[in-house]
């Protein structure tokens, strides 16, 4: 196991150069998929972080006219503009996701294990991150790359605990967790059934350390984990760009290693639910498309003069000139006829419409044409459709959370049973619906005092959602100690 201080992820490399440690291995070789797709992953970051990041990349997107003056070019980049929809369709979908933290319940005799988990849900990473806003900046990492990645690691320690109490003592058992993005995995390879084989992780990082020291230093980090052992291999480079030896610095037993299993734990999601590979080329497209209306309409505003004449023109036009005539000369200004322009400014509007009904939020914002009129049961089916894509990303975060706290459970021993429950609730519905529908399923008059507890359980803890986990632990046991459960019709 290894500390969180090799994590660290700030930059990522894309550099694929060969990195040979000292057992020469190839580090820092790539997957085939990691190279078609590292591309793609970059320009959808871009197209999501928008602002002074996409500005500063603006000449990768704005599409050059042919023969275009670079000069010209030039003013135009400077003068671009991002219309940042799909960035906001991202954070629409987790927040409203999240809206409601996921229900978590945790039964068992193992009292000090509760505890831990009471902590960890509270600090998932160790930096005071709570694990409902961990795996939210999973969930919008993922609807951005299409996977993001949480690693489950344990300190590492200068010499094994001799027991549980001295496990527990030194904080050799304070299991955490690790993000990383889709770029950060850059190797892997998988078992017959699907489960990775060991997988290679790259970060970058810029330090320095001490302040009075003058140049910075990158220092490239690889993490390499199989289903047993994992290996560290870090190479700094200067400020001069000098690159030195890749070495290994620490090897082991990782967290997982008694399970037979890498601790890489993977959210996908699925390819007709990614929000960014749907709407990116329709973003790219808008962006261009709207760009280009605006340089059209400011340049309109500069009219050109226009002399209609036989004889040679020399005078020079201006505010501060005149110009003098022959009988039959003509004098005018340029100016754009308008049809094409609102050719365009109608093109926009529809590509705006487009790209929020591909991502199933046609109707979520409000129709964008203001004299367009619907029927109350086309909006219902608009707003059904929003919220089935809702419980689909809600069952896929809520699967990830299982099987995240299942393994830390396991390599812990703590024999508890784990239950991860709720996001079912969002901003498109309300929270009686649920105790409306809990209703109607007690009043079928079933004999199951084990389905009024966990009804009662279900419903308490969704609604008290911001409460400390301990606190929501004594609730969820309370319940359970009840005679007849709570009683859901008063």
């Amino acid at each position: 196991m290894y500390s969180d201080s090799i994590i660290s992820q700030v930059a990522v490399d894309f550099s694929g150069q060969t990195q040979v440690g000292k057992d020469g291995f190839d580090i820092n070789r790539e997957h085939p998929q990691y190279v078609a797709r590292k591309h793609t992953w970059r320009q959808y970051r871009d197209l999501y972080l928008g602002g002074e990041h996409f500005k500063n990349n603006v000449g990768v997107y704005l599409i050059r006219r042919q023969k275009e003056p670079a000069d010209v070019y030039a003013e135009r980049a400077a003068r671009a503009f991002y219309e940042n929809y799909v960035g906001s369709i991202v954070d629409w979908y987790a927040s409203t996701v999240f809206r409601r933290e996921p229900v978590l319940t945790f039964c068992g005799e193992n009292e000090s294990a509760k505890e831990f988990f009471g902590e960890f849900v509270e600090d998932a990473d160790r930096k005071g991150t709570p694990l409902a806003d961990f795996f939210r900046r999973q969930f919008s990492d993922a609807l951005v790359t299409g996977t993001s990645y949480a690693l489950v690691d344990f300190p590492r320690m200068d010499r094994k605990p001799e027991n549980r109490a001295e496990e527990e003592a030194c904080g050799a058992s304070r299991a955490y967790l690790v993000e990383y993005g889709a770029e950060n995995l850059i190797n892997w390879s998988r078992d017959d059934l699907g489960n990775y084989e060991w997988v290679v992780l790259r970060t970058t990082a810029i330090k320095k350390d001490r302040v009075e020291d003058s140049d910075w230093r990158e220092e490239r980090r690889w993490a390499y984990y199989d289903k047993q052992t994992y290996r560290i291999y870090v190479q700094e480079i200067t400020g001069g760009g000098e690159a030195g030896p890749v070495q290994l610095v620490a090897t082991g037993a990782h967290a997982l290693a008694e399970q037979n299993q890498v601790p890489l734990f993977e959210l996908r999601i699925p390819e007709g639910l990614w929000m960014m590979n749907r709407a990116g080329s329709l973003q790219l497209e808008h962006f261009n498309k709207s760009n280009a209306l605006a340089w059209a309409l400011t340049m309109g505003l500069f009219a050109m003069p226009v002399v209609y004449s036989e004889r040679q023109w020399s005078q020079m036009v201006g505010e501060s000139y005149y110009i003098q005539l022959g009988p039959d000369d003509r004098f005018g200004w340029t100016e754009p006829e308008g049809k094409v322009y609102q050719i365009a400014a109608d093109n926009l509007t529809r590509l705006q419409e487009e790209i929020y009904r591909v991502c199933y939020l046609a109707q979520a914002g409000g129709p964008l044409d203001k004299s367009a009129h619907q029927s109350g049961l086309s909006k219902q089916l608009d707003f059904a459709i929003t919220h089935d894509v809702l419980r689909s990303y809600g069952d896929a975060v809520k699967d990830q959370v299982r099987r995240v706290l299942k393994a830390i459970n396991e390599a812990r021993e703590d024999g508890l049973e784990i239950a991860v429950m709720g996001m079912d609730v969002f901003d498109i519905s309300d929270f009686t619906d649920e105790i409306a529908d809990a209703k109607d399923l007690m009043a079928l008059g079933i004999t199951s005092p084990t389905m009024k507890k966990e009804v009662s359980k279900r419903l308490a803890l969704m609604y008290l959602a911001d409460l400390p986990q301990d606190v929501k632990d004594q609730i969820a046991a309370e319940i359970e100690q009840a005679q007849t459960g709570t009683n859901i019709h008063g």
